[in-house]
């Protein structure tokens, strides 16, 4: 236990029981006996208490009650210690509060597991299967407007075309790679011969060899095979292609970590074949729609990396690789967020910007990422018609109406980008960052109803409440494709109402609903729509959620505490605000809408 000036009182002292007396004293005087004076509230009194053998004056009236306890227990108090005495005492409290781990959020929240059968390679709860699915229905609605179309492509390709891409030779250890064999029986097919004779022994795909395949750790070479596969113009111009093919690359058993380092995994893959002259524009929309999903998302503190050409394996040119770094660098400038430059990282096909973003442990993670490539269409033998190719080919304006009858092949440049990068490693960092607590139009657990009592007609208007919130009653099939549908829970236990709302709690509900016997006297009373308590302080963003309240129902105050009626425990547990059932579904819509 510590005294006024910082100092322990040794357990022999505490045991020899030593009264405290007070002193009465000026002001003055009382302050002048400690150096330096401690450190008071405004208007707080001092109390001043003299031990005959202890000697400085301590804030406790008697030792014996005190009992010996380890100093790095929270329930020890420090008196009014020093400000300044803090570089040791925070360390336990560091170690009492560990940074939020995914996978363990994951566990308790039931949104994935592991299985040693398939080593790295994720199972998705349904709740888990539902944050995947609003991350890519989220980035699939800003895809048009930045252009992008989705496509869907093969997951494993031979290895002639990973030869092709250059992948066999710099890549291929990080691949998994699947083999032919050669003792499949080919197929026997009945002949019959001008005679009416039937010989089954003639044979189809006699092609027995052995022949290797690759499991794709990644989506470029498929999506320049779908470039290829038409005839392209100048005017076709930027192509931009987006897949979400699950992709495969063979990381080491030591290195496999929840779902940061996976071996399975799926990625907002995206291309883009632009012309020369298109780079830089390309590039900065590409930094742009980065920055819309981050800043949505609550990433605003990511770091911006520009990781240059590789000291060795790499393909192409210096005067490539140089042009190629210049016209990153350019659109960084552009872009007016400070960034920094990672010598040598690069990719061996080009120089590429990566999106640093840290963890809850400080820990570094590379998602988004942006690559300029000149050498992949080079080697997929791509081209688009243009006039004057050669200077098409150096970006540079054809407005010479001489030079522009001349039509030629141009090789594209091809920007590589992704915005989140690993879905599963940017859905744990989530889960870190806002400690499972996920926002409203994200969360797999939006809504839960609870009820004050048991009896069957608190229940049923449970029930149909359920189904008016979450928009999936039977009434009304089949749905529109576009239908918005949130995810509603009930508990009618038997619980008290206090368990209900610690247990909703716990399971990181973001509202929380109660209903009781008087919300049906009211509405069948007033012929209106039913009141209902909701609790929303589990929302992450307050300020726009209760916003987004008083927009509804003018002269709400965050939080209300009146109203006492129904949810009379359920405010004494959790501040809320009472709204009508129209409101609560408006409120939901705006969550949803905005982000929240």
């Amino acid at each position: 236990m510590i005294c006024n000036r910082g100092t322990y009182l040794e357990t022999e002292d505490i045991n020899q029981f030593m009264r405290f007396a007070r002193l009465l004293q000026p002001k003055q005087k009382s302050q002048s006996a400690w150096t330096p004076p401690p450190i008071t509230a405004k208007g707080l009194s001092l109390t001043a208490r003299r031990s005959c053998s202890c000697g400085a004056p301590v804030y406790f009236s008697a030792t014996g009650p005190l009992r010996a306890q380890d100093k790095s227990k929270r329930k020890i108090a420090f008196g009014r210690g020093q400000t300044g005495n803090r570089g040791e005492k925070v360390k336990p409290h560091a170690e009492l509060d560990p940074a939020p781990d995914h996978r363990t959020i994951g566990t308790a929240q039931s949104l994935f597991t592991t299985h040693t059968s398939s080593p790295g390679a994720p199972f998705f709860q349904p709740d888990g299967t539902h944050i995947f699915n609003k991350l890519t229905a989220f980035l699939r609605a800003q895809y048009p407007a930045f252009g992008f179309r989705e496509v869907l492509t093969p997951t494993m390709y031979k290895q002639s075309l990973w030869e092709q891409s250059g992948h066999w030779a710099n890549y291929k250890d990080d691949m998994f790679t699947v083999t032919r064999s050669s003792s499949h029986k080919p197929e026997a097919v009945p002949v019959e011969f001008s005679d009416g004779r039937m010989q089954p022994e003639k044979y189809v795909n006699e092609d027995t060899e052995p022949e290797e395949f690759g499991l794709k750790p990644m989506n470029c070479p498929g999506h320049c095979l779908l470039f290829q596969s038409q005839r392209r113009s100048y005017r076709d111009l930027p192509i931009r292609y987006a897949d979400f093919s699950p992709l495969h690359r063979n990381e080491i058993s030591g290195a496999l970590s929840g779902l940061t380092r996976v071996r399975r995994f799926h990625q907002d893959d995206g291309h883009i074949f632009c012309r020369p002259s298109q780079v830089k524009s390309e590039i900065s929309k590409s930094l742009d729609f980065v920055r819309l999903v981050y800043q949505t998302l609550g990433f605003q503190d990511y770091a911006l990396v520009l990781s240059t050409r590789p000291k060795k394996d790499y393909i192409g040119t210096l005067d490539e690789w140089n042009r190629a770094e210049d016209q990153l660098k350019e659109a960084l400038d552009a872009s007016k967020k400070l960034w920094s430059t990672n010598p040598g990282d690069g990719a061996f096909y080009g120089p590429k910007i990566d999106v640093i973003v840290r963890d809850s442990d400080g820990k570094k993670h590379q998602t988004a990422t942006i690559q300029l490539d000149f050498q992949l269409p080079k080697r997929f033998l791509l081209g688009y018609e243009a006039p004057a190719p050669e200077l098409e080919a150096k970006g540079e304006p054809t407005t010479n109406s001489v030079s522009r009858q001349t039509m030629g092949t141009v090789t594209p440049v091809m920007i590589h980008r992704a915005v989140l990068g690993s879905l599963e490693r940017f859905m744990a960092l989530l889960l870190e960052h806002h400690n499972g607590q996920l926002p409203f139009w994200l969360s797999p657990r939006q809504v839960i109803i609870l009820t004050v009592t048991d009896n069957s007609p608190v229940i049923r208007f449970a029930e149909n409440l359920k189904d008016s919130l979450s928009n999936t009653a039977l009434d009304n099939l089949p749905k529109q494709i576009h239908c918005r549908t949130y995810t509603v829970d009930v508990d009618d236990s038997g619980d008290s109402i206090s368990q209900k709302i610690a247990r909703a709690k716990n399971k990181k509900y973001n509202m929380i609903c109660v209903v009781g016997e008087r919300n049906i006297a009211g509405a069948k009373k007033e012929g209106e729509w039913p009141t209902l308590d909701v609790d929303v302080t589990a929302q992450p963003n307050q300020r726009k959620t209760w916003d987004a309240i008083e927009k509804i129902r003018p002269g709400s105050q965050a939080p209300v505490q009146k109203d006492r009626g129904v949810g009379s425990k359920f405010r004494k547990m959790s501040p809320g605000v009472r709204l009508r059932v129209d409101q609560c579904k408006k409120l939901m819509r705006t969550l949803t809408e905005e982000y929240l």
